[in-house]
């Protein structure tokens, strides 16, 4: 009797215990789940400020911190449509061409030199390699006079091709360094049988390397596009007419010296520029995980 009694102590005590430890637990989860959301608060506040602002007279931007404007101006987004002397179709037309042009080069250079680096011999590898992750400790503003003065000998000035030409060449040694990451984590027997196979070093990259590396592929897409649209520096340097502006040389006209500046319109077109890249990244974010995960990047 008296065990019966100790153990249904015993058990009411563990009991006990268990029901303390998942209250802390809770408490636990609660208290990050507050500081997460808290801390994602502050992160997104600058977008939410921006989305409040572009629906907001010019007079209230400034003066009233909420993010809930009083009256939402959604003329903003029509005025600042065709507030500029030519039209933000023609702005996005034109950032959408140099995108495209630059994701699509950025893949298919640096996937070729990454699959040299990672797969291939040759004599000078090591030192090329080198060389190649050097230029990543070169800021961009060392070498633009440089870069500036070879397109203006070449009549390349007040055109796309300086922004489109050198992703075609393996400009970008990021996305080379990411690929070879990728491509060393691949078994080297598939190359060892493609060769027994009588396939060429390019016959085992398109048919065997480049379908493997999808998620490496659209990791540097993702990261290409993005850079590129948001790109202000190299237009700014190399385009001269209006016409051929990318959109975020087309924002910055709204801010004027001599006249009022266009506060609420210039954020409505913010808004409007940046939903490309959420899109993007939305729709493909498991393949920037996926890829950053198998290349070893951290």
């Amino acid at each position: 009797m008296t065990a019966t009694v100790m153990d249904q102590d015993t058990a009411a005590i563990a009991a006990t215990l268990r029901e303390a430890k998942a209250k802390r637990a809770r408490r636990a989860a609660t208290l990050k789940h507050i500081f997460l959301v808290a801390a994602s608060f502050v992160m997104i506040y600058p977008l939410l400020w921006m989305l409040a602002s572009s629906l907001k007279p010019d007079n209230q931007i400034f003066g009233q911190l909420g993010l809930v404007p009083g009256e939402p101006q959604w003329e903003n987004y029509v005025l600042g449509w065709n507030a500029l002397p030519v039209s933000f179709t023609n702005f996005f037309w034109n950032s959408a061409v140099v995108t495209v042009l630059s994701v699509i080069g950025n893949v298919i250079s640096c996937s070729f030199a990454a699959y040299a680096f990672a797969r291939l011999e040759f004599n000078g590898k090591t030192l090329w390699f080198a060389l190649m992750m050097m230029t990543l400790m070169v800021p961009y503003h060392v070498v633009l006079i440089p870069q500036y003065l070879l397109f203006l000998q070449l009549g390349w000035v007040d055109t796309y091709l300086p922004l489109v030409v050198p992703r075609f060449l393996a400009s970008d040694a990021f996305f080379i360094f990411l690929m070879i990451q990728f491509f060393r984590q691949l078994p080297r027997e598939l190359d060892e049988a493609a060769m027994i196979d009588g396939c060429s070093p390019f016959k085992i990259y398109w048919a065997i390397i480049l379908p493997l590396s999808i998620p490496a592929m659209a990791t540097a897409a993702i990261f290409s596009f993005i850079w590129t649209w948001e790109d202000f520096l190299g237009p700014l340097v190399y385009l001269n007419d209006i016409k051929d502006y990318t959109v975020p040389l087309a924002l910055r006209m709204f801010l004027s010296q001599d006249s009022v500046s266009e506060y609420g319109q210039m954020f409505a077109m913010s808004v409007l520029s940046i939903l490309p890249i959420i899109l993007f990244f939305v729709v493909f974010q498991r393949l920037i995980i996926r890829g950053i995960a198998m290349s070893g990047m951290k």
